[in-house]
């Protein structure tokens, strides 16, 4: 069975587009696998979301539950 080529978006490089890919359909393995690289080196660490979802809570907490003088 033969793979479609398709042709990179970002360095134009011809590529076979197989069905267990990683990344997009237009962007050749390569260019899939530096986004993916960037994409874990800037998530942030749980503590700190878990940190800020507490603080949400606790601020709609106070609004919605304060007594108006």
């Amino acid at each position: 069975m033969t793979f479609p080529i398709r042709v990179c978006s970002i360095c134009a490089e011809e590529f076979e587009l197989r069905p267990g890919k990683p990344g997009f359909a237009n962007r050749c393995p390569a260019c899939s696998e530096h986004e993916d690289a960037g994409n874990r080196a800037g998530k942030a660490e749980p503590d700190s979301s878990r940190e800020l979802n507490e603080a949400r809570r606790k601020a709609m907490r106070d609004l919605l539950y304060r007594k108006d003088a």
